[in-house]
């Protein structure tokens, strides 16, 4: 089973309704995971069923037992996040603001306040309107730890798909080169850079693609809007020449990208032109895959 990654360096690239594409053409023989957990949106063009959900703990978060706190201040005084106040109701805790460190629990005089487990959210493995499995996530509003939660969903992810005896596992990767960025290339096999002719895209590529290489990631990579700047998209393709990134295939820029996400279906299944151009670059990645020695190219 080979594991396919599809990030951008900033978001607006296309990048979700692409992967949803490849996902689209390998549905009989991918697992998809949905590993965008910041604003996870595979669900709106695939309707996942919600099969089987389990909730996701991840850090701490700070209790208090009311019936034990003495309302001395000292917890608010060492507190470095400001998430904790003495008024007139005794102490109170803003769980947006705590950071679960745990220092006020090792000042309390009376043990009022004490650390369990925070919920980040719900995992999800679901059956989807194409008949192929989705693993996915919900996250609680204002939590944090979205890299573990992205460590959760690849590890179900794999196990899916080789108790399944899929091929692929394809992963739907946060924009960026954050913490989920780096959880989400851990035991990548291929990468799939999704980027546009603009300035910002090719800055934005040049950074993500230097996280790529620190983890000897084959990287390879599709310029979608190519039509829009042809002088910036002569610039990304002189710097894959240079980096030694494989170009898989160019998507002319196209306002079925914004309807097909409206009528809540995927590109392939809206336009028959852009199917074509989308198939052929699904091949590509998957020869890039399951043959890295053999360097197929759009």
């Amino acid at each position: 089973m080979k594991e396919i990654v599809i990030l951008s360096g900033k978001g607006g690239t296309g990048k979700t309704s692409i992967t949803a594409s490849l996902a689209w053409f390998a549905r009989k023989e991918a697992v998809i995971a949905d590993c965008d957990v910041d604003a996870a949106n595979l669900h709106l063009l695939f309707k996942p069923d919600m099969g089987t959900g389990k909730d996701f703990f991840s850090g701490y978060e700070v209790v208090i037992d009311k019936a034990k706190c003495i309302s001395c201040g000292k917890c608010e005084d060492v507190c470095a996040f400001n998430a904790l106040e003495i008024n007139q109701d005794g102490c109170m805790i803003d769980a947006l603001s705590c950071e679960g460190c745990g220092y006020c629990t090792r000042v309390c005089p009376t043990g009022a306040l004490s650390q369990k487990p925070a919920l980040t959210g719900e995992v999800f493995e679901s059956n989807t309107r194409v008949d192929m499995p989705l693993v996915h996530a919900r996250m609680e509003i204002g939590a944090e730890n979205s890299g573990r939660m992205v460590t959760q969903l690849k590890k179900q992810g794999r196990e899916l798909a080789k108790s399944l005896g899929k091929e692929l596992l394809l992963v739907d990767g946060t924009p960026g080169i954050g913490c989920p960025v780096i959880a989400s290339l851990s035991g990548a096999d291929l990468v799939v850079l999704v980027t546009e002719p603009t300035l910002s895209g090719l800055h934005d590529l040049e950074r993500v693609y230097l996280l790529v290489k620190r983890f000897g990631i084959s990287a390879t990579c599709i310029i979608n809007k190519s039509t829009l700047n042809e002088g910036i998209t002569q610039q990304i393709k002189r710097y894959l020449k240079e980096k030694d990134i494989i170009l898989i295939g160019e998507i002319p820029y196209h306002e079925a990208f914004v309807k097909a996400m409206v009528s809540g279906v995927t590109l392939p299944e809206y336009d028959p032109q852009l199917k074509k151009v989308l198939e052929e670059i699904y091949h590509s990645v998957r020869q890039n895959a399951l043959f890295p020695g053999v360097r197929m190219v759009h």
